[in-house]
């Protein structure tokens, strides 16, 4: 075994799903590595859906403009060197492995003198802030693990900081109401702070707003000071006009599909113009906003990753997420039919997703992936059935069988080669497992 994969075990071991909610854990950590954190500026992203494509899209235009970036993102597709990338690549594994080396005996000092140890977020986190200081990065760009305020990350107090929309998810750590979720996110809201917020239910904008006073922070609303002024579908992607906070951007090439990453466009937009300091007196270089954008990709967002027949991924996991997906689907996708292969966690809302995925899809193939929070094949099958009708639903337990079962309905006598498409989806986790058999 390579030292590289025993880390990967030991990280493993603190609990890959253990949450901790105590920020003194890990400002203590930061604290005897010397508050790396506090070596270069940072763009904070909260939110429940789009926090990942936001972020990547702000990364992308950052490097556009000359700046050397550190992102900071979770959770990952393949290997967990995707969270911490600089300029764009995540680290290599002699560089995870250094930079392990030398938190975790830190780690080990505090984990003594505490009732729990660190969790494998906090580690993560203070890895990354780690590399990022070591490289040295220009700016980072980090996305919040779960909600905001108690968040590990909330240690950075960005100066430029973004919520994306705010949704149910995450109930049994957030609270159960869009207030409650709302407040949490609006913690990393700091003293004099500019937070750019995406639109939001008017429920999720008190919270939101009560913490912008509370802390002088200054707010830019998308729909108010930025937003999408147009957008086209073109081959492989869309072409947008963005409303900025410093004026108006046209013809830019956005290479994914759906109106929420147009609105994700516009946020990174806005929240690069606020951390470069563009305003009123001074836009953005086009070219430049052209090329970041160009440039942006989002693996596991409608990704596809097959062509005969077209097999797409998609992380939705919940209902917001799904609503967006098929949005996208119908707009974008030309099949004529689609069979869907679905596994979820137990503790989302399966079947608002399903209901969402049902008038779209001719089949449905119940699978599970590798998450031990993951709902059974013959429950969410189950699920289904009562929605789809039995005729229409298919069980396999085993998520290579259940790809296989999708293609040969895809690939049934009556079908058009290729007019039929595959859609895996339901949790970032089924992606990622997807995305392992399927992805060359």
């Amino acid at each position: 075994m390579s030292r590289f994969s025993e880390v990967d075990q030991e990280l493993n071991g603190r609990g890959f799903t253990r949450m901790v909610f105590d920020l003194g854990r890990i400002e203590g950590l930061l604290d005897l590595m010397g508050s790396p954190q506090r070596a270069y500026p940072a763009i904070h992203i909260t939110g429940t859906n789009g926090k990942t494509s936001t972020a990547r899209m702000i990364d992308s235009l950052l490097r556009a403009h000359g700046l050397r970036t550190g992102r900071y993102t979770s959770p990952h597709l393949q290997s967990i060197r995707e969270r911490i990338s600089i300029e764009d690549e995540p680290i290599s594994e002699e560089r995870f492995v250094e930079i392990y080396d030398e938190v975790q005996p830190l780690a080990e000092y505090l984990d003594a003198r505490s009732d729990a140890p660190l969790t494998y977020f906090d580690m993560t986190t203070a890895m990354a802030f780690a590399a990022f200081a070591d490289a040295p990065v220009d700016v980072a760009v980090v996305e919040v693990g779960l909600g905001g305020a108690d968040d590990s990350t909330n240690v950075l107090h960005a100066q430029t900081t973004v919520i994306t929309p705010i949704g149910l998810d995450h109930t049994e750590w957030l609270g159960d109401t869009i207030e409650d979720i709302a407040l949490a996110k609006a913690g990393i809201v700091h003293k004099g702070s500019t937070l750019i917020c995406a639109a939001q239910p008017d429920e999720a904008m008190g919270p939101i707003l009560e913490r912008c006073a509370e802390v002088g922070a200054t707010i830019a609303r998308e729909g108010r000071e930025f937003g999408v002024v147009q957008r086209d579908l073109a081959v492989g992607g869309q072409v947008l006009t963005l409303q900025g906070l410093s004026g108006t951007y046209e013809g830019i090439f956005l290479p994914l599909h759906g109106e929420h990453q147009a609105q994700n466009a516009a946020i990174a937009l806005a929240a690069v113009e606020s951390f470069l300091g563009a305003g009123a007196e001074r836009a953005l270089n086009a070219e430049s906003v052209r090329d970041g954008f160009g440039g942006a990709t989002s693996p596991g967002r409608l990704e596809r990753v097959r062509n005969s027949p077209p097999i797409l991924v998609d992380a939705a996991h919940n209902a917001a997420g799904m609503r967006a997906t098929v949005r996208a689907l119908n707009e974008e996708f030309a099949f004529n039919g689609l069979v869907a292969v679905v596994a979820a966690l137990a503790d989302k809302d399966v079947e608002g997703m399903l209901e969402l995925l049902e008038p779209i899809t001719e089949s449905i193939v119940c699978t599970r992936n590798s998450s031990p929070r993951a709902m059974s094949a013959a429950q969410l099958g189950a699920i289904a059935e009562e929605l789809y009708g039995p005729e229409r639903v298919h069980v396999v337990p085993d998520l290579p069988d259940a790809i296989d079962t999708a293609v040969a309905l895809a690939e049934s006598d009556n079908a058009v080669p290729g007019t039929i498409g595959i859609l895996v989806t339901g949790s970032v986790v089924t992606v990622a497992d997807a995305r392992g058999l399927l992805k060359r």
